[in-house]
């Protein structure tokens, strides 16, 4: 199906709402716990609370876009998202923004499993990876922008004033899809099931070799991923003494590595196959998470050098990602909602469990972020390892 050049900017933007719910207010860990006295690591929560709502929001989302198309649920959430994030912006204690992020979440999720599945309702094999890769080019400047907004906004206003942007942002995402967004799910195509024959359904697709072993190293990559975003601020701001502004910059530099690889993959998959692109990829993320786990239990690492190693792991999830969502939800095209729906929730669900062992074992030093991206590394490598050749 041909597909307007401008459609992956539109997915693009909707999809970047989930970097910029939380890369944006990270720099602002330590001034929300300061306002509500709560101790160091609490503010952690919130971000767990958020991926935990993305888990459970992701998994409806995935049948109602499947029921209905891929349009209505996305506007449906969007507006739950808008009012979430302005809860945020009014939250009168860190328990209540906690709750608001939840809410928030459940309706983000329809911007990260509708645009996955209008990818592979348009394109499929190489055409879906460079599809894919172009929506992480606008996707990827999400995180490059949003914590240096969110560090200059802290300069000249308060941590309320982020969840004010993001609800600004929310609502024109809002207005872009409900004019320009085409439902690329014919009614023909809708899928109308009982409960029983959801529950089937996802039994159906998470018993599938590929998709399993595809999902679960993306949910791995992702454990490291958000393990990386929720100690990065104690790690960065309190262990290594930078200020919220100068994180910005360094978290955003580390960001543009997925960005640029991201888009390296087009050529690489082309030169190298899905496969190889893959099975080197998890290798050099390995290595790399190995050497950052050394420079944490040395304490010869400082902030930069912990950062570049960061950088190139960054940047083989910029092979990881799109190719991996592509060989998840590559034989499952008549429930791409669905498919995609599951292969999020996995992703979330096994990355809120590193936010949570983040606040848990933070000490201070960098070696809780380190060991846990390690740990994630390794699991994302074992998967990579029980993926079955292609053909099979």
């Amino acid at each position: 199906m041909p597909f307007p050049r401008w459609l992956p900017l539109l997915l693009g933007y909707l999809q970047a709402v989930g970097p910029i719910s939380i890369d944006m207010y990270l720099p602002a860990f330590p001034a929300i716990e300061a306002e509500f006295h709560a101790p160091p690591g609490s503010a952690q929560l919130t971000l767990a609370t958020w991926i935990l709502g993305l888990s459970f929001g992701q998994l409806a989302q995935g049948v109602l876009a499947d029921r209905f198309g891929r349009r209505g649920p996305l506007l449906l959430g969007m507006a739950v998202y808008i009012a979430g994030s302005a809860g945020c912006a009014l939250a009168p204690s860190i328990a209540w923004l906690a709750t608001w992020r939840f809410v928030a979440a459940l309706g983000g999720s329809a911007s990260m499993i509708v645009p996955r599945a209008v990818v592979r309702d348009v394109a499929e094999g190489h055409n879906a990876a460079r599809m894919m890769s172009r929506l992480i080019l606008v996707l990827g400047a999400a995180p490059i922008l949003a914590p240096s907004l969110g560090g200059l906004v802290l300069r000249f206003a308060t941590w309320r004033d982020i969840f004010w942007i993001t609800t600004g942002y929310g609502a024109l995402g809002l207005v872009l899809a409900g004019n320009f967004l085409p439902d690329t799910l014919s009614a023909s195509r809708r899928v109308h099931m009982r409960l029983a024959g959801v529950l089937s359904r996802y039994r159906h697709i998470l018993t599938e070799r590929v998709f399993l072993t595809h999902s679960l190293m993306l949910a791995s990559s992702s454990f490291t991923l958000f393990a990386y975003l929720a100690g990065s601020p104690t790690v960065f701001i309190i262990h290594f003494g930078l200020s919220p502004g100068r994180f910005a910059v360094l978290f955003g530099m580390v960001a543009a590595t997925y960005v640029l690889f991201s888009q390296l993959n087009v050529t690489v998959t082309r030169w190298l196959g899905l496969d190889r692109t893959l099975r080197y990829a998890t290798s050099v993320y390995l290595v790399m998470a190995l050497l950052l786990l050394a420079l944490a239990r040395s304490g010869r690492g400082g902030p930069i050098a912990m950062a570049v190693v960061v950088a190139i792991m960054q940047g083989q999830s910029g092979f990881i990602a799109p190719t991996g969502m592509v060989g998840a939800l590559h034989r499952h095209a008549a429930h791409a909602g669905s498919a995609s729906a599951l292969m999020g929730t996995l992703q979330f669900m096994i990355g809120c469990s590193a936010g949570f062992l983040i606040a848990w074992l933070t000490d201070g030093t960098a070696l809780p972020m380190a060991g846990l991206m390690a740990a994630g590394a390794l699991c994302c490598k074992l998967a990579d390892l029980c993926r079955p050749r292609p053909g099979k």
